[in-house]
């Protein structure tokens, strides 16, 4: 029987192959039309039934900052702003307002983005309705070609461009700044960052932007992408009759290409500015010839041999991270893209601590070498390559349960890229059928081509400059001679479990027919709950919990333990470490991950089908036989103290900081922001032992299973692995502390950060009487003051980029709730937007919200819960939040009838009730 299912196997191979080379070409999707207009324009179109009754519209043109003039600078990012702010068919404004009122959100749904070759337009619009859809198609053939750019309108957008400018500045940008002409040598890309120059936003002439709208905003330049719910027919008609009327470009600009020049000799850039919160290595090698478009067959065959050498070098990477003093906190190589669009290079990087940068590079240096002198073993190659059909595999039998929004980027890229776009089956069976015919010395040979000693650019980032150049050369040319040794692959188990234990057994079922779930009683007295869907072929997701967590320690322990928790898992199972974990997983799609909350213990995790019964090994070999590893834990301890070392500097990671410092200001137990002297005082042999403490009942855990689930399959595994386990009826539940987080009026004022920019965040919070129908109100508070916020700060100011709030009311560990407003903004006009914000709040209180804005937050609560109800994983957070929070289960279907009964009536009453008695304001302003 063996024999001939190795031989079918071999068979299956073969067929593959040949089909694989039967076309010389990459074939682009079948189900994917494609045409291009007569005035060149492209167009994708693709029905897609996930989301039901919704479209993804995209628009992608092949124009971005790299084609501005010297006059433009900034002025293509500028362009998409505009886009926004006044077109033939929607003056200012009105467009947002549209979207909005049918639930479309600002920033969350519809969106674009600017890059040095690309400009792409993002817009979601409901399909169910053909006024809408229409409108939709009205909306993006306005982007194409009728923006409006009145003068009045570009100088009105000043404002938010250059608070987006100003939200972007920070150490990271100001060193980019100083190193970019050494990655990006001699060419356009390092003078044409997207977002511009200050003195550009502020100055740059009507006609320039007109230019460059005229200039680059043409048909042969763009395509459009439609995928969703709608028949192909409907979607190209739409797509002819909007932008078939679009004249051609006569005599057309000529598209410069761009690319990088080469260089003999290694760049070698070292910058700091004592802002940076983390240090960082870069080591470029850069090809000598622009890449070619990956079109045919060969070219996939290379990119699968890339994709394996890239998981195995970094393999060894991630065994080098696990070391009990490792070299960085991570690290990586790849062959990839560069900044230039169609360069290509080998790239290492390793994210260290401040005073071990030269130390990353060296390790860096060391593991290409190693791979450059003896290449790689066979059980690395066979791993890799398990890895990559366990990928392939998932995405094919999810082919069609992919979401429109997943489609459309695929194929923005393949057009962005001049290459096809295949279908995931092709891609299946091309990658079958190439993979066995792929040796391992081709992976070996390629690195061979990667290194050389010019074209070489390094870089070193971080708080300060503790690396010369003269330290970097000689690690450069010291790896050449070092005396190594091959890379030793030791040989792993087969399996976690080594011996199998003693079945439980199921006691109850119980059945819900409206959640459509099952409920198994096991005789340890734990509950396996699962709901079957078939939102996804490939995928089961998983959570658990049991009541406790660290309410349950005292103040001593939970201070003592509260930073070494995470780091408990890093010493494997059943005396198999970290990486023997991840050899012995190789190409099995299962994950668990336990964890200690502040009112619960237990699971999360995921698993394919195929692979579920390896998930509940890890999860019982998590409750029986979890490692104690000093080693392990230390090289924790290091990585999270490297990671860490210069978190503060950063200006709004210490903001952060000092405002929950403030707020939790004599709570025993606040444990407080993460540093490297708490991981450094981290009681390990506690925290173990509170962990054995917290996971030696399983019999007061509740699991939940949401995906394609076989249920007698789950059932043998659930009496396995589960009912197996000790059940000692404790029944714990949590505690709840007596300390309440500050409420009412309270100002704190912190100053960090030499970049002209502040911070406000303005908090109103306190204890609530938690209902369903308050919680709920209460999230319209959020909805409609955000709408709001947009509208005065930014559209009608010009004084912020983004602004926002939210809000939510919550039932556990006691009825509390919580709004915030927040927003980046210039340090002048601190004041000013402050009291337009806290203006819209009493607005609410004294007035009400308008019809208006409450109908727009009903349409957009409702489209996302509809889709929400699609996802495995809204329904594995709210099963689980029946039972947590003792939430009732109606509730979930009669979501939007429970919505629209929400008045503005009813808004204003909890606004009153709650956002009366003041807010905390905590700005911060950048140092004197």
């Amino acid at each position: 029987m063996k024999n001939i299912l190795k031989l079918l196997t071999i068979a299956l191979f073969v067929s593959q192959v040949t089909i694989a080379q039967k076309t010389k070409n990459i074939p682009n999707d079948p189900s994917v039309k494609t045409g291009v207009l007569s005035n060149g324009l492209t167009y994708f179109i693709k029905q897609n039934p996930k989301p039901a009754d919704k479209v993804e519209l995209r628009l992608a043109i092949k124009a971005g900052s790299v084609l501005e003039d010297e006059d433009q600078l900034g002025l293509a990012h500028f362009m998409e702003h505009m886009n926004f702010n006044g077109t033939k068919n929607f003056k200012k404004n009105e467009l947002v307002d549209y979207l909005q009122s049918i639930g479309v959100k600002f920033g969350a749904h519809l969106n674009a983005y600017t890059g040095f070759d690309q400009t792409v337009y993002i817009l979601p619009i409901p399909s169910d309705d053909e006024a809408k859809l229409e409108k939709g198609f009205q909306i993006i053939e306005d982007w194409a070609h009728a923006a409006s750019l009145l003068d009045k309108d570009i100088d009105e957008e000043r404002g938010v461009v250059l608070e987006e400018f100003r939200s972007r500045r920070d150490a990271n940008s100001r060193m980019l700044e100083n190193y970019l002409d050494k990655v990006a040598y001699g060419s356009k890309y390092a003078k044409r960052l997207p977002i511009g120059t200050k003195e550009s936003i502020e100055n740059f002439k009507y006609e320039s932007i007109r230019r460059f709208h005229k200039d680059w905003y043409r048909p042969d330049l763009m395509a459009v992408i439609a995928v969703g719910d709608v028949d192909v027919a409907t979607l190209e008609k739409k797509i002819k009759d909007h932008f078939g009327k679009i004249p051609a470009a006569t005599n057309p600009r000529e598209v410069p290409k761009y690319t990088l020049k080469n260089h003999k000799e290694t760049f070698i850039a070292i910058e700091a500015d004592k802002e940076a919160a983390f240090s960082r290595v870069q080591l470029m090698y850069k090809d000598y010839e622009d890449k070619k478009p990956r079109t045919t067959v060969a070219d996939f065959r290379k990119s699968l041999i890339n994709n394996l050498f890239d998981q195995m070098i970094n393999n060894r990477f991630e065994e080098l991270a696990n070391d009990e003093n490792p070299p960085f906190v991570y690290g990586y190589s790849y062959y990839g893209g560069t900044w230039a669009k169609n360069r290509m290079a080998f790239q290492s990087v390793a994210s260290t601590s401040a005073d071990g940068q030269l130390k990353g590079l060296e390790a860096l240096l060391t593991e290409n070498e190693r791979v450059k002198r003896y290449g790689f073993q066979p059980g690395e190659f066979e791993r890799a390559k398990k890895n990559i059909i366990s990928r392939i595999e998932k995405s094919f039998k999810d082919k069609d349960k992919r979401e429109s929004g997943r489609i459309t980027s695929g194929i923005v890229s393949g057009f962005l890229n001049n290459r096809p776009v295949p279908s995931i089956e092709w891609n299946y069976k091309a990658t079958l059928g190439l993979l066995p015919s792929i040796k391992i010395d081709e992976v070996n040979s390629l690195i061979k081509n990667f290194l050389h000693d010019d074209n070489r650019v390094v870089v070193i980032t971080g708080p300060k400059k503790i690396v010369t150049e003269a330290q970097v050369t000689k690690a450069l040319n010291d790896v050449k001679t070092m005396d190594l040794k091959p890379y030793e692959d030791k040989v792993v188990a087969a399996s976690m479990i080594t011996k199998m234990p003693t079945p439980g057994k199921v006691v109850k079922v119980t059945t819900n027919e409206k959640l459509g779930t099952k409920t198994l009683e096991l005789s340890n007295g734990a509950k396996v709950t699962f709901k079957k869907t078939d939102f996804k072929n490939d995928e089961i997701l998983f959570t658990s919990f049991s009541y406790g967590g660290t309410s349950l320690y005292t103040d001593a322990e939970l201070q003592a333990t509260s930073f070494a928790n995470r780091g408990l898992s890093e010493a494997g199972v059943n005396g198999f470490g970290l990486n023997d974990m991840n050899k012995m997983m190789s190409g099995k799609i299962a994950r668990v991950n336990p964890y200690i909350g502040g009112l619960s213990e237990g699971f999360s995790g995921s698993a394919a089908p195929k692979y579920l019964e390896e998930l509940f090994q890890l999860v019982h070999l998590y409750f029986t036989a979890l490692n104690k590893d000093e080693k392990a834990f230390n090289s924790y301890v290091n990585k999270q103290k490297s990671f860490l070392g210069n978190l503060l500097a950063n200006p709004n990671f210490f903001f952060q900081k000092e405002m929950s410092d403030f707020t939790n200001a004599g709570n025993p137990r606040y444990t407080g922001f993460p540093s490297p002297e708490k991981y450094e005082k981290a009681d390990y042999n506690l925290a173990y032992k509170k962990y054995q403490e917290r996971f030696a009942d399983a019999g007061d855990f509740n699991f939940y299973f949401v995906g394609n689930i076989d249920e007698a399959q789950l059932t043998k595994f659930a009496t396995t692995y589960i009912a197996s386990l000790p059940g000692k009826n404790s029944n714990e539940s949590y505690k709840v502390s007596s300390f309440r987080p500050l409420t009412g009026m309270h100002k704190k004022v912190v100053e960090k950060g030499k970049d002209p920019k502040s911070m406000v965040r303005i908090m109103y919070q306190g204890e609530a009487n938690y209902n369903a129908k308050d919680a709920l109100t209460f999230d319209f508070i959020g909805e409609v003051v955000s709408i709001k916020l947009i509208e005065k700060l930014r559209e009608k100011e010009g004084g912020v980029y983004s602004a926002g709030a939210r809000s939510n009311m919550r039932k556990l560990p006691y009825g509390r709730y919580s709004m915030s407003i927040s927003f980046p903004c210039a340090p002048e006009n601190v004041d000013k937007l402050k009291n337009i914000s806290v203006a819209e709040v009493e607005s609410l209180i004294k007035n009400g919200p308008s019809a208006e804005d409450v109908s727009k937050a009903k349409k957009a609560m409702i489209n996302d819960h509809k889709e929400d109800m699609k996802k495995n994983r809204f329904w594995l957070n709210t099963l689980q939040g029946i039972d947590f929070s003792k939430n009732n289960p109606d509730d979930i279907f009669t979501f939007e009838e429970r919505v629209n009964a929400v008045t503005a009536k009813d808004i204003q009453k909890l606004a009153k009730k709650y956002l009366s008695s003041g807010y905390i304001l905590g700005i911060m302003n950048p140092e004197k």
